[in-house]
């Protein structure tokens, strides 16, 4: 198909045989599988997910794409869902799902918070990205690359960055380098938020001004002797802060509401 990518849509499409080999096989697809994939554009890695299983189901928004795939691949075999991924619902598709697809970069982090959403139906999850995003994704406390992402979805996922991919392995060549991540939500949470609305309250707050001490950004939350109390320093700033301190700090709070 002769398909011109459209801006608006952040369409950049995979075009590196032995990365696409690459991919499948890090997503290890099983022809029982429930797997979806997110914007599946022209195949490349639709074509050999098929290869592997029974059924594959599509997300896509592209209506010229949509109407290419309906007459390309053999009925039966694919379901195409003519939707705005942050609009759909994937529980509707049952349990035990395997998420995986080349997301658009200008709407990463909002497909991420989506899927938080819904991770009682998702298995696991395999995504191109834009590199920085995976290594903010999956940083340390006390790194630059450490944030409100980071925190968030390591609340809730395993997460492990597979493979760098280069702009030339896409037409057209996105201006950042790719990277390739598994996210695996956590059978038992490690530290589980009394409150996960407040837990993402005060993550967001820790995060709004991240040159500041969490005794600023977090002063409508605590006082000087709640962190004494937490026994974490008021003087540190959001980065050097665990997933297991947010949870501590939420859980104190909820406490406190509660009393």
């Amino acid at each position: 198909m002769k398909h011109l990518p459209k801006k608006r849509f952040g369409q950049n499409f995979l075009i590196d045989q032995a990365i696409i080999q690459s991919l499948v096989n890090a997503i290890d697809p099983k022809p029982d599988d429930l797997m979806v994939e997110i914007g599946p554009g022209l195949g490349a890695l639709t074509q050999p997910l098929l290869k592997h299983l029974n059924h594959l189901h599509v997300v896509e928004i592209d209506r010229d794409i949509i109407d290419w795939m309906q007459d390309f691949y053999p009925k039966g075999r694919i379901t195409i869902h003519a939707s705005d991924v942050l609009k759909f619902d994937f529980s509707k598709l049952g349990s035990k799902i395997r998420v995986a697809g080349n997301l658009p970069y200008n709407i990463s982090s909002p497909i991420l918070f989506h899927l938080l959403e819904q991770l009682a139906h998702i298995t696991d999850m395999h995504f191109m990205l834009q590199k920085e995003v995976v290594e903010r994704m999956v940083a340390k406390p006390s790194t630059p690359e450490y944030g409100r992402l980071s925190v968030m979805l390591q609340y809730r996922l395993h997460m492990e960055y597979l493979l760098t991919v280069p702009p030339e392995a896409f037409d057209p060549p996105p201006k950042v380098e790719s990277a390739f991540v598994r996210c695996v939500p956590h059978a038992q949470l490690p530290f589980k938020a009394a409150d996960e609305a407040l837990f993402g309250r005060v993550v967001l707050a820790a995060f709004s001004q991240r040159r500041k001490t969490i005794r600023n950004t977090l002063k409508s939350f605590l006082n000087d002797d709640d962190f004494a109390e937490i026994k974490i320093g008021s003087q540190l700033r959001a980065e050097n802060l665990s997933v297991e301190d947010y949870v501590a700090i939420t859980n104190y709070l909820n406490h406190r509401i509660s009393a």
